[in-house]
């Protein structure tokens, strides 16, 4: 895999669309498994997923690290980081293989679905290979994780649609279809780096790797503690609550995807630390975030109903998440500036006293902030003020979450001043607001629709009208697609 291939425009239009169609296509694959299988069924689908994310935990803790090494050139570090977590899946996969009978006991699952579980110890180990060869792919050629999940969705849908609906086997199926999805899309990555498993495995990479990962771990029991928000939810607001949230982060997740734009920013910064990059994302991100979160604020009530007509009194909860959703964006973006900026391990080695001193660990701290703003404050408003009343309960939580992710946006965006030059692109934002605007208006004044195809085509009309402004009123707006199709040919940035 040759060297220096980052294209920072093009590698964040791929992974963004790329992203964006995965929305529709997990919808499809979401569609085919709950239209087979009865409601009890449905929940045994996605508590077998919720079971995997428990043995998945460390599974992007050394690939964080190896990616920082492969983008600085450092010799073997692809080989090394996906060698190494390959072990480490082995060993999760090992660990959970005799937990499954424990788990179907104490969670009265039927014999009927244990072939299933034990099936995704599988799918265990392909998701720590994937979570290496994406961080590996990442800091040479992001573009092709954006084609390898393209190719993971298709290939499940297909797949899916044969074992689930031809052959019957729903749960089965399901679980079948998604591990095969994942063979191809491994087989495709690892087809990309294979030259690179020609350099030698340094172990002593690996031995760095773990040191650091004390700070990785730090701020993964942090994003946890972080989310007891939505157990208190679930416990004081009602089972209602929490559904009424999910059916409406549905929609608003949609806005996060705008921070994919700036995929490539994090290892382009890691190999030539130029400022100028930053701006390049900035732009990008927010072009896409700001028309994307005022369009779900005011169509919310068109949103809201989507998954179900049930929750057309919820458009409140979706407009503070379209805002908790903005902000999210923007501070993913500023992390990521602050990691390819950071250089506590540039040399090779991670010394623990000196990561505890950096801004990375800084970093890897907000989440602690973000729980002590939300869990107090959701506990005494849910308990005293809204307990088991769902759409105020979910409402309280969103504006609640909002509020404690703006304050680590502050603190972070403080940190990564300090750290490196950065120049807002004001006159972009400018335009990028107006255009926004009068797309806004067009959309308050037009019936807001509640049927599914009406409120796609809203949204296509919706877009095109801020395109189309946005084209006409900025130049580099307009030169975008021109831009794009050279980096497709390699003569880009």
């Amino acid at each position: 895999m040759a060297r220096n291939e980052i294209r920072l425009q093009y590698s964040g239009f791929v992974i963004f669309l790329a992203k964006i169609i995965s929305v529709g296509t997990g919808l499809i694959f979401q569609f085919i498994v709950a239209r087979t299988t009865s409601d009890a069924e449905y929940g045994i689908w996605f508590n077998i997923n919720d079971i995997a994310t428990y043995f998945t935990l460390l599974a992007g803790i050394l690939p964080f690290w190896a990616m920082r090494f492969i983008s600085r050139n450092k010799e073997g570090a692809l080989k090394t980081g996906i060698i190494a977590n390959f072990l480490i899946s082995a060993l999760a996969a090992a660990i959970y293989l005799p937990a499954v009978p424990l788990i179907a006991s104490a969670l009265d699952i039927s014999q009927t679905y244990l072939v299933s579980y034990f099936l995704v110890a599988l799918q265990i180990m392909e998701l720590y290979s994937v979570s290496a060869l994406e961080s590996s792919l990442q800091a040479r050629m992001p573009q092709a994780i954006g084609y390898g999940l393209l190719v993971q969705q298709f290939f499940k849908i297909i797949v899916g649609y044969v074992f689930i609906i031809e052959l019957q086997q729903p749960i089965l199926g399901a679980v079948l279809a998604t591990i095969l999805a994942f063979v191809v899309q491994i087989a495709y990555y690892v087809k990309l780096v294979a030259d690179e498993f020609r350099q030698r495995i340094r172990w002593e990479y690996v031995k760095e790797w773990f040191k650091g990962s004390v700070a990785n771990i730090y701020n993964v029991v942090g994003n946890q503690i972080a989310s007891f928000i939505f157990i208190m939810l679930f416990q004081y607001g009602g089972k209602e609550a929490r559904a009424t949230y999910g059916a409406a982060a549905q929609v608003t997740g949609v806005i996060n995807h705008a921070t994919f734009l700036a995929y490539a920013l994090y290892p382009k910064l890691l190999a030539e630390r130029k400022s100028e990059d930053i701006t390049v994302s900035l732009k990008m991100v927010l072009m896409f975030a700001i028309p994307m979160t005022v369009g779900a604020i005011v169509l919310s009530d068109s949103y809201i109903v989507l998954l179900k007509p049930d929750y057309a009194g919820a458009w409140s909860v979706l407009i503070a998440l379209a805002i908790d959703a903005f902000i999210a964006a923007l501070s993913g973006f500023f992390s990521s500036v602050l990691l390819g900026v950071e250089t506590v391990d540039e040399k090779a080695k991670i010394s623990f006293r000196q990561l505890a001193k950096s801004r990375l660990f800084i970093a890897f701290s907000l989440p602690y902030l973000h729980s002590l703003i939300t869990i107090p404050t959701a506990f005494y408003i849910l308990t005293f003020y809204v307990q088991n009343m769902p759409v105020e309960a979910s409402l309280c939580v969103s504006i609640i979450n909002a509020v404690g992710r703006f304050a680590m946006l502050v603190v972070l965006f403080a940190i990564v001043r300090k750290m490196i030059k950065i120049e807002i692109p004001w006159r972009n934002i400018a335009k990028y607001v107006f255009a926004t605007a009068v797309m806004a208006t067009v959309l308050f004044i037009i019936p807001h629709p509640t049927r599914i195809s009406l409120i796609l085509a809203a949204t296509g009309f919706g877009g095109l009208i801020y395109l189309v402004l946005l084209m006409a009123i900025d130049r580099e707006a307009r030169t975008l697609p021109r831009t794009i199709l050279h980096e497709l040919k390699g003569k880009g940035r």
